[in-house]
């Protein structure tokens, strides 16, 4: 393996939160290609471990939606009652994965010194399409799991206040923890229960899922008429009120109902 080979894997590594004599079966591994297809290097496929399970996740695309529940809505500056859908996503190698059970290591980011949490229910998908109905679209689900939508808050609203894109303040490296993947056989779809966010065993955000604005079946509705939907998309389904900064050092604990908890160690 070459020294830059070497480095790559190194940080896909740390990306998925698992150690270099695991690559193999944690999934970072370069994506099969055609046998006719050549290409002058190779990328790496992002996958989430299935829980209970030898298999993983493939990741396609990850969705976000934005204020979907009212009280976060409001504390945004937005009015929840008018306000329609709308979402953004990150690239796929900012999904971070953390074992259940441990406190994984979460680099502060540069170029900001607002460092946000926001806990939220993650929907994993192994079936498309466009215009999906609502009384189909649960059907969509592969199963669930528990997810940090961290932010670079002053860049956000910086650029939201020249009307520029905000992607620099969502889209970045190790910007979406998550924990492994249950199956909806096991777990069933989450349409409420208690979901909440610690820093240092202090209680910050605390609600119910069914307080959100947008249900995970809307949410795939409302997708698939602006984008055709495709096996292995991720959907992170919003973040409750009480949103606010970490500094290196903090212990993050997440959890929701019926899921195993996630904690990371910001460094």
């Amino acid at each position: 393996m070459s020294d830059q080979n070497s480095k790559s894997s190194r940080r896909n590594a740390m990306k998925m939160g698992i150690g270099l004599a695991t690559i193999a079966t944690a999934g970072v591994v370069s994506q099969p290609q055609a046998a006719e297809v050549k290409t002058p290097f190779t990328v790496s496929q992002v996958y989430i471990p299935i829980a209970g399970s030898s298999q993983e996740f493939p990741v396609r695309r990850v969705y976000c939606i934005g204020r979907n529940y009212a009280a976060h809505a409001r504390e945004m500056g937005s009015d929840p009652t008018r306000e329609p859908p709308f979402f953004f996503q990150k690239p796929t190698d900012a999904i971070q994965f953390v074992a259940p059970n441990k406190i994984i290591d979460h680099p502060y980011p540069t170029l900001t010194k607002n460092y946000h949490y926001e806990v939220e229910l993650v929907a994993a998908l192994n079936k498309g399409g466009k215009n999906i109905p609502f009384e189909k679209a649960l059907e969509h689900v592969f199963g669930y799991a528990l997810g940090l939508d961290m932010t670079r808050r002053d860049l956000q609203r910086f650029m939201g206040d020249q009307k520029k894109p905000w992607e620099i303040g969502k889209s970045f490296d190790f910007s979406a923890p998550i924990g492994p993947i249950y199956t909806v056989d096991k777990v069933g779809h989450f349409k409420n229960g208690a979901i909440g966010l610690s820093v240092n065993g202090i209680t910050k955000q605390k609600a119910d899922l069914s307080q959100m604005i947008w249900s995970v079946a809307e949410q795939i509705v409302k997708l698939s008429e602006a984008n055709e939907l495709f096996p292995g998309d991720i959907i992170y389904s919003g973040t409750p009120e009480n949103v606010g900064p970490v500094v290196r050092g903090d212990i993050v604990r997440c959890s929701i109902a019926g899921l195993p908890d996630l904690a990371v160690k910001i460094i």
